[in-house]
This record gives C-alpha cells, sequence and structure tokens, in this order.
C-alpha cells in the first residue's frame, strides 16, 4: 500500500506530489473503505482512505459533503476535516485527509458547534430541501431530489427510496400507503426552514481533537430538518446531556420535537436493515406500526 500512495501523491501534479511518505500503517476503517495513516519524511502525517475504482461516487460524495459543511462550521468550536486529495487508480479509489490528532472533550462543544452549523447554514438556505447529486449513507443509497415541501422531500427522497428496498426482505410499501401519506401531510404541516444537516450523525462519526475542538466527519449532507440530526444522535445513543443543554442554548428545538424522532430515524432504521438485515428489521416494523398508531389515530 505504501508503494501504491506514493505513487498517487507523485501523479497528483500538486504540492503533494513532493511529499515523501516513509511509512503506512492500517487504522480502523469503515464498512466501504480501508484507513490509513500516512507518516511523512518531514514529520507530519495525512490520513488516507482507500476503496475500489467502483466506490469512488462514495469517497467523492463524503469530500463534498465535508467541504460543504465547512463553510458554515464555526472554526473554534468544530474541525471538519477538509480534502487534500480525490483520486483513482486502475484499481483504486483514494480519499487524502488531513491528520487529526485525537483526545478528549466536552460535549458542550459539540452540541454548540452543531446547533451554530445549522443556524449560519439555515440563514442562507436554498429554500428547498434536498440535494443535486445522488448520495449515500453508509453503504445505502441517499437518491438526489429537491422539493419545497419538507414532507414531500423527506417521504419521497428518503422513506420510500428505502421501502421499496425493504419489499426484498418483507414489507411492502403498498401495506403502509396510508401511513406514508399522513406522514408527508404531518410533516408539511410542520414547514421548517432547510438547514444543511450532517445526515449521519451518530456518535461514531465525531470525536475531539486534543486541544478539546470538536471534530465532525463522515457525512451524508443534505438540506433537511435540522431535527435530523438530533434525532439521530438519539438513536445509539452516546450523547449527553450537556450537548442537547448547549444546543438549545444557541437554537432552542421547537416543543413538539420529540414527536418526530421516530419518523426521522425510521429511515436509519430501514437503511441499516437493508444493509445488515438482523434485528433492524424487527425495529423498523415495530416503528411502523407505533407511528400508525400514533399518526393514523
Amino acid at each position: 500500500m505504501q508503494k501504491l500512495l506514493q505513487e498517487i501523491l507523485i501523479n497528483s501534479k500538486g504540492p503533494l506530489s513532493k511529499v515523501i511518505i516513509d511509512k503506512v500503517d492500517s487504522v480502523t476503517g469503515g464498512c466501504i473503505h480501508q484507513a490509513w495513516r500516512l507518516q511523512l519524511h518531514n514529520g507530519q502525517k495525512l490520513f488516507a482512505k482507500t476503496a475500489s475504482r467502483d466506490d469512488f461516487p462514495k469517497l467523492s460524495f463524503e469530500a463534498n459533503g465535508l467541504q460543504s459543511l465547512k463553510k458554515f462550521s464555526e472554526n473554534g468550536l468544530i474541525e471538519i476535516p477538509q480534502p487534500l486529495l480525490l483520486t483513482q487508480s486502475k484499481d483504486h479509489s483514494f480519499l487524502l485527509l488531513p491528520w487529526l490528532n485525537l483526545g478528549m472533550g466536552d460535549q458542550k462543544i459539540l452540541g454548540r458547534g452543531l446547533a451554530k452549523l445549522h443556524k449560519s447554514s439555515t440563514s442562507q438556505n436554498l429554500q428547498k430541501f434536498g440535494w443535486d447529486i445522488d448520495g449515500f449513507i453508509g453503504s445505502g443509497p441517499q437518491i438526489a431530489g429537491w422539493s419545497k415541501n419538507w414532507g414531500e422531500c423527506f417521504v419521497q427522497l428518503r422513506l420510500i427510496p428505502q421501502l421499496k428496498i425493504a419489499s426484498k426482505w418483507g414489507i411492502m410499501l403498498s401495506e403502509w400507503e396510508q401511513l406514508i401519506t399522513s406522514l408527508e401531510k404531518y410533516l408539511n404541516n410542520h414547514q421548517p426552514k432547510p438547514s444543511l444537516v450532517h445526515g449521519d450523525l451518530w456518535v461514531g462519526n465525531t470525536s475531539f481533537q486534543k486541544d478539546g475542538k470538536g471534530i465532525i466527519f463522515d457525512p451524508a449532507v443534505w438540506w433537511a430538518d435540522r431535527e435530523v440530526d438530533l434525532a439521530m444522535t438519539k438513536l445509539f445513543g452516546g450523547f449527553s446531556d450537556d450537548f442537547y443543554d448547549e444546543y438549545d442554548k444557541v437554537w432552542s428545538l421547537p416543543s413538539t420535537a420529540k414527536e418526530r424522532i421516530d419518523i426521522y430515524n425510521l429511515y436509519h432504521l430501514l437503511n441499516h436493515a437493508n444493509i445488515f438485515g438482523g434485528s433492524y428489521k424487527n425495529q423498523c416494523i415495530s416503528t411502523l406500526n407505533a407511528l400508525k398508531n400514533i399518526i393514523l389515530d
């Protein structure tokens, strides 16, 4: 891998073309790529993700998401690693990022930083929900499209595509049409403003630098109701009361936000069920039934 990465840098034809790699170590990565720490001859380090050539769109979507989030983040609170190189070889795809020295931190910083990111992007929003290119949520699809109606965007571009995939293992969309229609109407009545969201905000996609600054990475960005990020933080846990309290100090959530947590997390449960199967399938069915009892009653 060291030889391959060195060739990639040399062929980059930019400042990185003169960088010499002394050592490459494997580090923990995701389910669609391998991750590496590059020790450079000048003493610096870089972080590289490698995947198959066919997975280039996934790395490209990630790079685009990181760049988009950076535009609205407050640098003193949250660090969003910026792509240094995105390229392909004959058989591989590569995304090169800065190496971040991780440490311990206070989740108050993450909460405050996320709220400011949401607030800043909302003040400059596009007056519509969605995204302009097909993307990914993990290895699952997150299709492109736009709508000025929030309910229509979430249901048509997020829930229904996942429900169609779920038909392979037992969820029939036709059996849930009344609920889906009602969810769309309910979310349209909610009428949030578009915010740029991370889109895959579980605790594993956050960390801290040694200086205490928060870090968020591995996004699945789109313009959405900001509540989708907060809802996902509840799905797998790991976020403290301080995180939510600090978020609310900057930009408090509506009093009705709790009503939409299960709706928004159904998207992630369906995606996990479609990728991993297992108990996620039962969680999807339980959530659909619970929402049916609430929304249709």
